[in-house]
């Protein structure tokens, strides 16, 4: 769903995807239309300041002066009349040379599980950004929400391409240097062997930490097109068909005095629910996971303790 939307602006050779190794034949097999050379595949996680260098430089290589937008690609947009409008603008204003554009989200409620950017010049289509805040509490996140001068950091961005390789220049040098290296490498057979090396000596960092929070030249427009990046069973919960009792239920279930949960398992099984409330009950393969629906810090650690055990449970 994500190629579909960006392919709509934009020819298939300009599109690359950024992937674990591990992943790189599935995507190349959802997304048939793009060359091999267009998948590029993470020996390792370093985060999204990695990833990002990576694909620019490879960019740089290709087109010089090409403009980016970078997205995630497990957002759902339900309005892409609208989505478009606000991508055109941001393109736009990335003509600026230094500009780097932050796509916001308006927030529609104190929700923890986003980190938040402040603005200024409300009323202005592109507002300069004054701070970040990576997912802050509760009663900090209902402040954001009452000053009506923060939006959720949707991680879209849109900048020259030119731009963000200064950036890297200033803020990362040490990264911007590991991939500078690796321009006589791209495209070539010894791409791969370059970029385990890569991997393996720049740090984890994200670009919100590593950039966007120490740059003087991030603006922010905010986008208004149904927008959840469905980073949790609560927000997939919040977008599905749900019964009077608020539970999404995806299962042969039989539910007593359940409220607010979601229930997805197998409908070979039966599964007898009762007394629960802000549940999440699912299973993967031989695991099965009953949590709070709202309990996406504690989830990963779920995850990670799953896998220790040596489960395979994603």
């Amino acid at each position: 769903m994500t190629y579909d939307r960006y392919v709509k602006m934009t020819r298939p050779e300009r599109i690359y995807v950024v992937t674990n190794q591990a992943y790189v034949g599935l995507v190349s097999e959802q997304l048939p239309d793009l060359l091999p050379e267009q998948v590029l595949g993470e020996p390792l996680r370093r985060n999204t300041a990695t990833c990002i260098a990576y694909a620019s430089y490879v960019i740089q290589k290709k087109d010089e002066n090409a403009r980016v937008i970078v997205s995630p690609s497990d957002h759902l947009i339900m309005d892409e009349v609208a989505f478009h409008r606000t991508m055109a603008l941001a393109l736009a204003e990335a003509e600026t040379d230094d500009h780097l554009i932050n796509i916001g989200i308006k927030p529609v409620r104190p929700d923890t599980a986003y980190g938040y950017v402040q603005y200024i010049d409300q009323d202005k289509p592109v507002k300069k950004v004054k701070t970040f805040t990576e997912k802050p509490d509760a009663k900090l996140a209902k402040a954001f929400l009452d000053s009506g001068d923060f939006a959720w950091n949707s991680g879209t961005f849109v900048w020259k391409n030119k731009a963000i390789i200064q950036a890297f220049e200033k803020y990362l040098p040490e990264m911007a240097e590991v991939f500078e290296e690796g321009t006589a490498y791209f495209f070539s057979q010894d791409q791969e062997e370059f970029v385990k090396r890569a991997y393996s000596l720049v740090k984890n960092i994200t670009i919100d930490l590593g950039i966007m929070e120490k740059s003087d030249s991030v603006y922010l427009i905010l986008g208004d097109y149904g927008w959840s990046d469905l980073g949790s069973w609560l927000s997939i919960h919040k977008l599905k068909d749900r019964d009077n009792a608020n539970n999404v239920v995806e299962a042969n279930a039989m539910l007593y005095d359940t409220t607010n949960s979601f229930i997805k398992v197998s409908p070979q099984k039966l599964v007898v629910v009762h007394g629960l409330d802000n549940y999440l009950v699912t299973e993967s393969d031989n695991v099965l996971l009953i949590c709070k629906l709202d309990a996406e810090k504690k989830f990963k650690e779920f995850v990670a303790d799953a896998k220790n055990k040596g489960e395979d449970f994603i």
